[in-house]
């Protein structure tokens, strides 16, 4: 009766269900755009866990299609679609319209829609898909802290058809949203956000300490998955200032980008160059580095790159040097820190914090976003 494929190449070994799970049992057709490392690892942990997922909680995941930027892949070409999908034999231009339509199917079905892309075009679609009843899950930053009209458009469209959850555009698995939406929700008042949103300057800064230089950092945290495709939106801050605007937006507070003041690590020779001609001009970054790391050590503190929200809607991103007695001096690796000060913490903030950056654990929170919207289905026959 569901024609979408597997997410498991070949036969599917399964325990024979149990009759009391038969009755419970849910599918859910699945649809992701942007196949890159975080889409990748995505569809492998969907794969590792669909027996279980079918076993345990009667949740069916079928994959029926991956868009990437030109070329589409749908389970009506190719029976056997699943993480293969670069190799597979059929595929189409992509067509985003085509590519929803396929997904929701007839409409008589659970769907969703997993944007795994970086693409302000595809954020564009949000509002239409979720009215037209597919349900989204997204760490597109670019929806979220976009233009103003558009998030509203979004939110009233998520309320009235698709769930949308968007829980990997902040800290990547770390539940801040999550954290800051249940707070709200009980009816405590936020006074105050401040934290290291950037999983890659949280690394940098916490390695930088003179015997390499800075750029070699940046080159290898690029290598090692941490940064944005283009390392300028971590360094200048633009990413951090984006995830401010969400959970600003999230309190109810109507932030947009350009409300942020922002302290760009990257110098304006730098800042119009192509990706390819910024890397190799780089080392361009290591002597205002080299000062801050100066004045850090002159004064017994570290470098921490934090953003921040006060309740007058005051926003700003720069790098600090802070005291040994801060808690964001404790941070290691990829440490995301979220401190929210509240009514009800106002004198004891609260604080979320753990690893921010790398696509094992964006994708992570991703599943868990759709694990959230498929346990609040209803059963369909």
């Amino acid at each position: 009766m569901d024609s979408c494929a597997s997410l498991i190449a070949g036969p599917l070994h399964r325990l024979p269900p149990l009759p009391a799970a038969t009755s419970r049992r849910r599918t859910l057709a699945v649809g992701l755009v942007g196949p890159g490392r975080v889409g990748s690892v995505l569809l492998e942990q969907l794969r590792a866990a669909q027996d279980r997922l079918a076993r345990e909680n009667g949740l069916d995941l079928k994959l029926c299609g991956v868009a990437a930027s030109r070329r589409m892949w749908l389970d009506c070409d190719d029976p056997e679609l699943n993480a293969r999908h670069d190799s597979a034999q059929t595929w189409r231009p992509a067509d985003l319209d085509q590519f929803a339509n396929h997904v929701r199917g007839d409409g008589q079905r659970h769907a969703m829609l997993i944007d795994c892309s970086a693409n302000d075009a595809v954020a564009s679609q949000y509002p239409y898909w979720l009215a037209s009843g597919l349900h989204l899950v997204t760490p597109n930053k670019l929806a979220s802290s976009g233009p103003l009209s558009r998030w509203q458009a979004i939110r009233a469209a998520s309320h009235h058809g698709g769930r949308f959850r968007y829980e990997a555009t902040v800290c990547a698995g770390l539940p801040v949203v999550q954290t800051l939406r249940d707070l709200l929700d009980t009816g405590d008042q936020l006074l105050s956000v401040e934290g290291m949103f950037s999983g890659t300057l949280a690394w940098l800064c916490c390695h930088y300490d003179g015997q390499r230089p800075f750029s070699a950092l940046v080159r290898e945290a690029h290598a090692l998955g941490y940064t944005e495709p283009d390392p300028r939106d971590d360094l200048s801050g633009t990413d951090v200032a984006r995830k401010l605007v969400i959970l600003a937006r999230e309190a109810g507070w109507p932030l947009s980008l350009h409300d942020v003041a922002v302290e760009s690590l990257v110098p304006p020779a730098l800042a119009e160059l192509s990706l390819e001609a910024c890397m190799s001009r780089l080392d361009e970054l290591d002597a205002p580095m080299t000062e801050w790391l100066a004045a850090a050590q002159s004064r017994h503190g570290v470098l921490r790159h934090v953003a921040s929200l006060d309740r007058d809607g005051r926003a700003q991103v720069r790098l600090q040097v802070l005291p040994l007695s801060h808690p964001f001096a404790h941070t290691r690796l990829t440490d995301n820190i979220v401190q929210f000060r509240t009514q009800r913490y106002r004198d004891n903030p609260l604080l979320v914090q753990g690893p921010g950056a790398g696509p094992e654990v964006t994708a992570a929170g991703v599943f868990a976003d759709l694990l959230r919207i498929a346990e609040s289905l209803e059963v369909r026959a």
